[in-house]
């Protein structure tokens, strides 16, 4: 006989609710390493160079940056140095007096940068100042040989592109404009082809030269 009583044997369903956010652990997995097959065209690496006693600093540089075909940095340079042809500041009259000094002198500051052929022409060159036996100090443009009396130790960095720009830029100078098709059809050119520099390097817009031999030279 039904009494209208709640039946007390029902069953209840319980529902399991899903956890929020990501699995314990998921953000702790090892990732791949980066391996970087070979360094960027715009990268600095920097070199820690020993002169030997008896060479040619300058010529040593030089030699360095045409070999390796990259651009050179000077930071700074530590050791001793014997007959020094120095170009000294200019006067109002015009350039500079050539000197060279005979003698023993130690390095104070040495800086510049030493470009491989192609460059423009002004932009390699060398300042040094150094101390004299009697506590003198010189400086000036290196423009003769720089021997070595001592190991000569010198930091710079190296570089492969060089962008060069002709300053000040024109007010009313208008960006150049290259379409995209241009862009993608943007040849390259060889190291022979821009040897001469042309005058057309020289202008305002932004040049780069490259001297890596696995690269042809680039222009933009």
């Amino acid at each position: 006989m039904a009494t209208g009583a709640p039946d007390h044997t029902a069953k209840v369903e319980h529902v399991a609710r899903k956890p929020r956010g990501r699995p314990a652990g998921s953000k702790n997995k090892p990732k791949p390493p980066i391996i970087i097959t070979r360094d960027s065209a715009n990268t600095l690496r920097a070199h820690a160079m020993e002169v030997t006693t008896g060479c040619d600093v300058g010529e040593s540089l030089a030699t360095f940056a045409r070999r390796k075909q990259c651009g050179i940095c000077v930071l700074s340079a530590a050791g001793h140095v014997t007959n020094v042809t120095l170009r000294q500041p200019a006067t109002s009259s015009g350039t500079g007096p050539i000197v060279t000094l005979h003698g023993h002198f130690e390095i104070l500051s040495l800086v510049g940068s030493v470009l491989p052929p192609p460059a423009p022409p002004g932009v390699s060159g060398l300042d040094i100042y150094l101390a004299g036996p009697q506590g003198q100090i010189v400086g000036g443009a290196i423009t003769g040989p720089l021997i070595a009396s001592g190991p000569v130790i010198i930091m710079a960095a190296t570089f492969m592109n060089a962008t060069f720009d002709r300053l000040p830029i024109e007010k009313d100078e208008p960006p150049p404009a290259i379409s995209p098709i241009a862009a993608r059809n943007q040849h390259m050119i060889s190291v022979s082809d821009i040897c001469g520099i042309p005058q057309n390097l020289l202008s305002n817009t932004n040049e780069i030269y490259t001297w890596a031999t696995t690269r042809p030279l680039s222009k933009t």
